[in-house]
């Protein structure tokens, strides 16, 4: 995001377009761009430190109210990357499948999350909201892709872009999942004589 703004703020101050096709979008379309980039970056940022077990036992409260802004804040980034990667996708039809597809997947993880911790389903809140980080890291491994499909020499930078979505998302996914499969962090939820609920580990760590 640092670099996004370093390289987009002389252009919105000058009022001139960027300097490439690719972060030119992000130039005539700031509002649509940035609505996506930021409240996605500060989810992310707030999403780690929900993840931790020990944050939760001694600081419920603030995971609960940390939860609640990271929650509204993914589904506006989600909102906003729709918009923009549907209507200014760099990578043509293929990012544009891609960023519906993920998109749409990345706000049901969200919206699922919530409804289980409203619900108080701790297991089912935990499950989803672990997915939701999973799709929502894959933005880094797009450009890894993004490399590895250059350095192919089968395709161009706007070629390998659209692709890479798919590569690195799916990527993402299928490692949430593998991780909900094979090292579950709950199994089921016991009651306390305090009459709180706490998650039971499993078995396997």
């Amino acid at each position: 995001m640092v670099l996004r703004l370093v390289e987009d703020v002389p252009h919105l101050l000058a009022g001139t377009p960027g300097e490439d096709p690719f972060g030119r979008r992000y130039v005539a379309h700031p509002w649509e761009g940035y609505l996506h980039i930021v409240p996605g970056t500060v989810f992310l940022v707030l999403a780690l430190p929900q993840l931790s077990a020990r944050v939760r036992r001694r600081h419920l409260r603030l995971h609960r109210r940390m939860g609640r802004v990271a929650i509204v804040l993914g589904l506006l980034s989600a909102a906003f990357g729709l918009l923009f990667g549907a209507r200014h996708a760099f990578g043509g039809a293929p990012q544009t499948a891609a960023t519906v597809v993920f998109g749409a997947w990345f706000a049901v993880t969200l919206l699922l999350g919530l409804r289980g911790a409203r619900g108080h389903r701790v297991v089912q809140h935990r499950r989803w909201m672990i997915r939701a980080f999973a799709v929502s890291t894959g933005v880094g491994t797009i450009r890894l892709w993004v490399g590895l499909l250059l350095g192919t020499g089968l395709t161009d930078f706007r070629g390998a872009f659209g692709w890479a979505f798919w590569l690195g998302l799916t990527m993402h996914v299928v490692a949430g999942e593998m991780y909900l499969r094979h090292r579950p962090d709950v199994h089921r939820v016991r009651h306390h004589g305090n009459g709180r609920r706490r998650p039971v580990p499993s078995p396997g760590g």
